[in-house]
């Protein structure tokens, strides 16, 4: 922990009905004793902790504001450290007068995060429980901020610990042997540690596979919009964002690049990209736009490729369909214009999707079908988040993959007839990977990067 006190203003930035400014470190009593005086004349020491008391706010001997604060005394802050709040009135400028008045009395301003790392350094919160503060601050839908709630809870850090408890169990009875092969102290034989190691990668494994709706809750699902010209792409678009995002008229070609837009679909978030329609062309610009529009959709987690109902399939419909065929991502084949006289047939370019939705971007018929079956791609069933733990981001992922890799290796290893001890070295690996996962073994590069997306303040 550093030694420095620090202090920052917590809420945004403007005008509102209050503001507060946060001071944390050990010396942040005596700090805020210099700033802010209790109406009541004791001092902010010799206020009980926890309890708001108003008073008057100071700026070298001058009062500028009145408001409440709130002593916080270590261990038992959100930092871990020794804590105040002072709530002034919520005008930009008042809150850098009483922010100015709280750093010339000896604060240091704090850095992106700060508070939050510092309740992590101080162990009162782990490395997942971290993120999900920022996630829950970033949070723009139901769904994220369920998601994030649960992982600010621990819901994720207590599961991992439970599985790293096992694996540290495994290797004390197997350190055991090492230290005293004559005792015979282990109590776990080859054949016993085999099934919990199996046992072990079977709950990694269905960690893992949740990453697949955490990512789309809490990143969005990439997703591209495809198709050959005047397929109502644009009007999909429009539909699904519900405000004309995209020019649409009838001649062919109109979107030349990619227009992007976030929108929320049910319990997840689509990063959409509408894109220009694919075809031969000599047009420069309008080819420059079908290369963006390849390269994007080969990226893509998602793709919604777009059919016209009312028209027969031609030659570019199955170029559509032959380079999408090409790509390893999720497709559902959302034939337009349902409204109108249908003249595809659509048979054979079923198999080349996941999914096959009819609607009407005019009319909006069959645009809940859409949504709803992204939400059953990506939501199997109702989730409990106050019970099951689901990975969020590609740090969590990583860590919970390459532990898996390494409880692998120690199973191959005893199944193939190696020792104990020999099959520890792989565990050990594991666990360090878990550890790192929540904090308990992770580089300083890594923590910095975590709480540099924070926002001053938090």
């Amino acid at each position: 922990m550093e030694e420095r006190t620090v202090a920052a203003v917590s809420t945004p930035l403007g005008k509102g009905g209050v503001a507060l400014v946060r001071v944390s470190g050990d010396e942040a009593v005596e700090i805020c004793e210099k700033v802010f005086y209790p109406k009541s004349g004791k001092k902010l020491s010799e206020i009980k902790p926890g309890t708001a008391i108003y008073g008057y706010i100071y700026s070298e001997k001058e009062r500028i504001d009145d408001g409440m604060a709130v002593v916080f005394r270590a261990p038992r802050s959100f930092t871990g450290e020794d804590t105040v709040e002072i709530t002034c009135h919520g005008g930009i400028f008042i809150t850098e007068c009483v922010l100015e008045a709280v750093l010339s009395a000896g604060a240091s301003p704090a850095g992106p995060g700060e508070f939050t790392k510092r309740a992590f350094l101080s162990g009162k919160l782990g490395l997942s429980q971290a993120e999900a503060i920022a996630d829950v601050i970033d949070a723009a839908s139901k769904e994220q901020v369920r998601l994030a709630s649960a992982n600010t809870r621990g819901v994720l850090s207590r599961e991992v610990g439970e599985l790293s408890d096992r694996l540290e169990n495994i290797l004390s009875s197997t350190y055991a042997y090492i230290d005293y092969p004559d005792e015979d102290l282990t109590d776990v034989t080859p054949e016993e540690m085999k099934n919990e190691l199996s046992d072990v990668i079977l709950s990694l494994t269905k960690l893992i596979d949740t990453y697949h709706t955490g990512k789309a809750v809490r990143d969005g699902i990439d997703t591209v919009i495809l198709g050959k010209p005047n397929t109502g792409k644009s009007s999909l678009l429009n539909l699904l964002c519900r405000e004309n995002r995209a020019i649409v008229t009838d001649k062919a070609g109109t979107t030349r690049d990619l227009i992007e837009e976030k929108v929320t679909a049910g319990r997840v978030t689509l990063n959409l990209c509408d894109t220009a329609g694919i075809r031969e062309t000599d047009d420069k610009v309008e080819k420059i736009g079908v290369e963006r529009a390849n390269d994007r959709a080969k990226g893509a987690a998602l793709l919604f490729a777009v059919f016209d109902c009312s028209r027969q399939a031609d030659n570019e419909d199955f170029a559509v369909v032959k380079s999408i065929r090409e790509m390893n991502n999720a497709k559902i084949a959302v034939i337009n214009k349902c409204d109108l006289e249908k003249k595809l047939d659509f048979a054979p370019f079923a198999d080349a999707f996941d999914k096959t939705v009819e609607i009407s971007a005019l009319t909006g018929e069959g645009a809940q079908e859409l949504i709803d079956t992204v939400n059953e791609m990506y939501f199997s069933e109702e989730i409990d988040y106050d019970k099951t733990a689901i990975v969020s981001n590609a740090r969590q992922f990583s860590s919970l993959t390459e532990a898996k890799k390494r409880l692998e290796a120690a199973l191959s290893a005893l199944e193939t007839g190696q020792t104990q001890d020999i099959a520890a070295l792989d565990i050990e690996l594991a666990l360090s990977s878990l550890f790192s996962l929540d904090g308990r073994e992770v580089s300083e590069r890594i923590v910095d990067g975590i709480f540099s997306r924070f926002c001053v303040g938090k």
